[in-house]
Order: C-alpha cells, then structure tokens, then sequence
C-alpha cells in the first residue's frame, strides 16, 4: 500500500516531541495561527469551546461506569470554566460548584447559541 510523505503543509515532529504552547510548527500558515478571541485550525477542541461560552448556562450529560449507585447523572448550571481534563459549573440556585472530568462526559446542550470560530477560515459565528 502506497503512503505518501509528508507534504509542504504536513510538518512532522519527531516521535516524543512537545512543542511549547503559543509557538508554531514551521510552515504553519498565518491563516491556522490565531486572532485575539478567536480558535485557530488546530485547537477547535471541546474546551476551547466552552471556554468562548464562559457564563452561559449548560446542561451537561455524563456517564460513570461501573458505578453501583448511578451510572448517569445530568448537571445543570453556570459554566465558569474549562480545561483539557475539567469543567467547572456552578448551580445559581445553591450556589454549589462542581468540577467535572471530561472523561465521563457524553454531552452538552445549552439553551442560548454557542460563541463558535468555525475552523475554516470564517469569522465568529452564533451557531
């Protein structure tokens, strides 16, 4: 079966390399680098995300496996942060905060539009 080899915008980093966030890969075009604000090609990640939708309510569906109490539980409140591992919301009715791994997350529904950069060269969109 025939692979073909990296081209002049397929940049590979040897195996085991880690490349210092804010920097770039060389022939990383302008165009995949982030404005202010906005999410750059290579990091529409879930977290990235949420954290363009920080304040907005969610409502979070998780599952826990081999949990003899419950196995899924659904989380409603303010999203207040997020990070690779984590989601942090609070309930604005007791004020509880929860810190959620994203491990056990399924999904989330929110009742407003998302803050989203579509990851193709567009602008900031509602959807």
């Amino acid at each position: 079966m025939y692979s073909p080899g990296p081209g002049p915008t397929q940049p590979i980093a040897p195996m085991g390399a880690t490349i210092p966030s804010g920097s770039t890969l060389p022939g990383m075009s302008p165009q995949s680098q982030a404005a202010p604000g906005l999410l750059p090609l290579e990091q529409s990640f879930i977290e990235n995300i949420l954290r363009l939708n920080l304040g907005k309510v969610a409502t979070i569906y998780m599952t826990f496996e081999n949990n003899s109490e419950w196995n899924a539980k659904v989380f409603r409140g303010r999203l207040e942060a997020a990070g690779r591992d984590h989601i942090i919301i609070s309930d604005p009715t007791t004020g509880m905060r929860y810190l959620l791994l994203m491990v056990n997350l399924d999904y989330i529904t929110f009742d407003e539009e998302l803050n989203y950069t579509y990851p193709f060269g567009g602008g900031p969109t509602g959807r």
